[in-house]
């Protein structure tokens, strides 16, 4: 029985230890890195944009064709 309960207890302590472990890792990116995510972002907005845009040109022509 205190095997079950011992178990029990040590996996939120193994998740805390395992998050404080992952936080002192992480690193507050420096200004270049965030500037290349902030482009890196920008350009898969753009990109996905076009191509709904395309999609959206392409579909409604062809939805009011066949119908």
């Amino acid at each position: 029985m205190s095997d079950k309960v011992r178990d029990f207890a040590e996996i939120p302590q193994q998740f805390v230890k395992e998050g404080t472990q992952f936080v002192n890792r992480c690193t507050k990116p420096t200004k270049e890195e965030y500037i290349q995510l902030c482009r890196a972002v920008a350009v898969g907005f753009a990109v996905m944009g076009f191509i709904g845009y395309l999609v959206k040109l392409i579909h409604i022509p062809i939805n009011n064709i066949l119908v």
